[in-house]
């Protein structure tokens, strides 16, 4: 007997059946569905079901938190269900479908300057610590920063710069690969090159 049967034949119920599901992958915690009609779910009843610790909708899919046995009760859902699942990839290329333009947008901006977070964060970072050294007077009655005061620090203050500013004059290198990287430019070059 399987472990989750009566809470995964209820999800099934309560989620509007089989014929509502367009698409259903898992995460590390999580049950993701692309749901035919998003209204057909009861989102009450569903968060009643035991195993469920509760239900939330993102980027068009309908997420439902079961926790560390979700695998379990991801194979058990599909094979009950009689559907096969998907990968993560194709569950958000199906969830496309069920956002509006301003959504799609937004998600596709975010893919395009997710990768380059971090670099613009440690460029903020360096220049922080730059602006600290070189542009708090802390010395002689306040008058004087510790790049004043110090050969060594004065060094650091002027080669921080460079490595700061870098970043950001290099940004729109990074967004430009970022696209290129979302969009796989290289196939569309490679037309143009034949």
């Amino acid at each position: 007997m399987a472990k989750y049967q009566s809470d995964v034949q209820s999800l099934l119920t309560y989620i509007g059946g089989k014929e509502n599901i367009q698409a259903v992958s898992h995460c590390m915690t999580r049950m993701r569905f692309v749901l035919v009609n998003p209204a057909k779910a009861d989102v009450k009843k569903i968060e009643q079901i035991p195993a469920v610790k509760g239900t939330f909708t993102q980027a068009g899919q309908f997420q439902v938190i079961i926790g560390n046995d979700v695998a379990i009760f991801y194979n058990e859902f599909t094979a009950y269900a009689g559907i096969e699942g998907v990968s993560k990839e194709a569950v958000k290329a199906a969830a496309k479908t069920n956002q509006s333009l301003l959504q799609r947008i937004m998600g596709t901006l975010g893919e395009i300057f997710a990768p380059i977070i971090p670099a613009l964060i440690c460029g903020g970072l360096i220049l922080g610590f730059r602006n600290v050294i070189g542009e708090i007077n802390f010395f002689n009655g306040g008058t004087q920063s510790l790049a004043d005061v110090s050969t060594f620090w004065s060094g650091v203050y002027s080669f921080l710069w460079l490595i700061g500013e870098a970043v950001f004059h290099m940004l729109p290198v990074g967004i430009v690969w970022s696209i290129t990287k979302k969009w796989a430019a290289h196939r569309f070059w490679a037309l143009f090159s034949a």
